[in-house]
């Protein structure tokens, strides 16, 4: 199934959704490649992440993802979600709150979803707090939260 983004048109619009679940987004599959990039990129070669014959023996029966891979993917499996017109620019400012509840295995699908939990405007712009819940396919426990905050620049 495939999700259809929702537009907002205005700061009312936006500040009209608080706290409503907006959807998910596309599933995307976590590869053993996609893991090892990210740590050749970041330099974090933990064997939980990098050494599939070592792992099978470990906690998690396999390698799992870096949770900060998760973090960094979210701008592609959130990112459709919802758009907003009008803004000159939509900066990335920070997380508020970010947990990693249950490990993303190798070979899993996860999806995000987005709520909007606040919005506020400033001089400098329009602050979002968009509440970032990462999904695995078949689990109950999410991968990742994370309380995305946004500035948009009108």
């Amino acid at each position: 199934m495939t999700h259809t983004t929702r537009t907002f048109t205005s700061v009312d619009e936006l500040k009209a959704a608080i706290g409503e679940d907006l959807g998910s987004g596309e599933w995307l599959e976590i590869t053993q490649e996609r893991v090892d990039a990210f740590a050749d990129a970041t330099g974090d070669h933990q064997w939980i992440h990098v050494d599939p014959e070592r792992a099978r023996s470990g906690p998690f029966g396999t390698t799992i993802a870096h949770g900060y891979l998760t973090v960094s993917l979210l701008p592609m499996i959130a990112g459709k979600i919802f758009t907003v017109e009008g803004p000159k620019l939509t900066l990335n400012y920070g997380m508020n709150k970010l947990r990693f509840p249950n490990p993303v295995k190798v070979g899993a699908r996860i999806r995000s979803n987005a709520v909007i939990t606040s919005v506020e405007e400033t001089p400098k712009g329009v602050n979002v707090v968009v509440t970032n819940t990462v999904e695995i396919e078949g689990e109950t426990k999410p991968a990742c939260v994370a309380e995305n905050l946004r500035v948009l620049v009108f």
